[in-house]
């Protein structure tokens, strides 16, 4: 019987019950990637003999009576995490030769669970891309159509999970990078709260593995379910040790709502700054009529929601200051000279960028200012709201783009060119405010490609979106199976 689809949740009951081990449960998993992978190109630094070795550990643990709450089951990790004896490059030439000596807090934390790491799995260039290619690992196709791309920034892992390389994978996401993927390749992610899951390790080359504060990134699970989500949220949850201390333990609120009856959502299918394709819009209505038809309380307005173009203005502020913030001088001096230039009435997303890009630690403290004002909006609409359905981006997976050219790319949208980096502002309403936020697949679009929504909710209560995820599984569907010609012949054909 073949297990390579099932969750991780599955896979512990058969390995407690004695019903298949973790070594036979690697061995699949590996000459499923030895056979598929070569098309997908999901798993770019394997990592098989320790992880038969760790398989074998686990297999003994089982037989003593342990009980953790990962063993023995094959998991992937993103590359952009340390791992102990392994290349952590971040896609960028100059560091392919970088091995770092400790392995992430992340990665630490999997292995304490039991976890099989079978390796790592591929990323953009220094996880800057909405796709998921670099000079040294190549391209990693979207398993439902290799001529379009898996997302970014961990493709690699939602291509792995989409392909039934392992059970789960662990990600980050400053920019959607969890839910962009998630939402072209079919599978699930949570968006963590910032601050809530310690990224010690999640560093580019070559830095030092320290415990500082990301601002808007975070770390988080991708899953094929969403119980799989809360199992390996309740792993990775938890601050750094290094700053809290090795007792202090974070417990997370229960859900707000057991059944989705009792859920109050708002939903949001428009946004300011871009159009929502016929695709993705279908998709938001389809869970809204799902919500609608379970008894939820769904509306489509408020007047405590924060104005969405401020807080797209204000996302780019952050993301884009972070991002220049190492820029050779002579090319900073050329970026303060256009943003000088700008008329202070424009407010679009491309002053907003170029602003960002110079951002002064004067006006920094100023914009955080105005996030705080955001939160404070956010808090008052969860008294009346449990959670928000949105968007991820506006379209399905897209053709492969990799024009060196960034600001020349172009999204289309039914039938319309729109600047690439625009339909990064769906991501930013949960992560300019720190928001939880949960992936979900709602089905095939017209063309039988994968399309998800968000669902984002409180501050520190990721429970409650998570809840809402695996009561939606169960009213909608959630993972399909691609066919394993459906990537070869493009969309269209289903199955699972």
């Amino acid at each position: 019987m073949e297990r390579s689809f099932d969750s991780a949740e599955e896979l512990s009951t058969a390995l407690r019950a004695g019903a298949v081990t973790s070594v036979e449960l690697t061995d699949e998993a590996i000459a499923r990637i030895e056979r598929e992978d070569k098309e997908i190109n999901a798993i770019c630094v394997p990592d098989f003999d320790r992880a038969r070795a760790a398989a074998r550990e686990a297999d003994a643990a089982l037989a003593r009576g342990e009980d953790r709450p990962l063993l023995g089951i094959p998991v992937t990790v993103k590359e952009s995490y340390n791992m102990a004896g392994l290349p952590t490059t971040w896609g960028m030439s100059a560091h392919r030769d970088f091995v770092p000596e400790e392995d992430a807090v992340q990665v630490s934390r999997l292995k304490a669970a039991g976890a099989v790491i079978l390796g790592k799995t591929n990323v953009p260039l220094g996880l800057q891309d909405i796709q998921s290619f670099n000079e040294i690992y190549g391209v990693t196709n979207n398993p439902w159509d290799h001529a379009r791309t898996s997302g970014g920034s961990s493709g690699g892992s939602a291509a792995a999970l989409a392909s039934g390389f392992g059970a789960l994978s662990i990600g980050s996401d400053l920019a959607g990078s969890l839910r962009t993927p998630a939402h072209f390749c079919g599978v699930y992610a949570h968006k963590p709260t910032v601050g809530l899951a310690a990224t010690r390790g999640m560093v580019a080359p070559p830095a030092p593995a320290l415990p500082t504060d990301l601002d808007l990134a975070v770390v988080g699970p991708m899953a094929r379910t969403a119980r799989d989500l809360t199992l390996l949220l309740d792993v990775m949850a938890g601050p750094d040790p290094l700053t809290h201390g090795m007792a202090y333990r974070v417990t997370l609120p229960p859900a707000r709502h057991e059944r989705l009856s009792d859920f109050r959502v708002l939903v949001i299918e428009d946004h300011p700054f871009i159009p929502t394709g016929s695709a993705v819009r279908a998709a938001v209505n389809r869970v809204a009529d799902a919500l609608s038809d379970s008894g939820a309380r769904v509306e489509r307005h408020s007047p405590h929601l924060p104005d969405l173009a401020e807080a797209a203005a204000l996302y780019r502020l952050f993301l884009f200051s972070g991002n220049s913030a190492r820029f050779p001088v002579d090319a900073y001096e050329q970026l303060q000279t256009q943003a000088a230039a700008l008329n202070p009435a424009d407010q679009s997303l491309g002053a907003a960028l170029v602003r960002g890009m110079v951002l002064t630690h004067r006006d920094w403290l100023e914009a955080a200012n105005r996030r705080e004002l955001h939160r404070h909006a956010w808090r008052h609409l969860f008294t009346e709201f449990d959670a928000v359905l949105c968007p991820i981006t506006p379209t399905p997976a897209f053709p492969h783009d990799h024009d060196p050219n960034l600001p020349e790319r172009r999204i289309t949208i039914d039938g319309n060119d729109y600047p690439y980096f625009d339909q990064l502002v769906w991501a930013g309403v949960a992560t300019m405010p720190g928001l939880p936020s949960t992936a979900i697949p709602t089905g095939p679009s017209p063309e039988g490609l994968p399309v998800g929504v968000q669902l984002i909710g409180p501050m520190f209560e990721d429970r409650t979106p998570l809840r809402l995820a695996e009561l939606l599984e169960q009213r909608i569907g959630g993972f399909r199976t691609p066919t394993l010609d459906s990537g070869r012949r493009g969309p269209g054909a289903v199955a699972g």
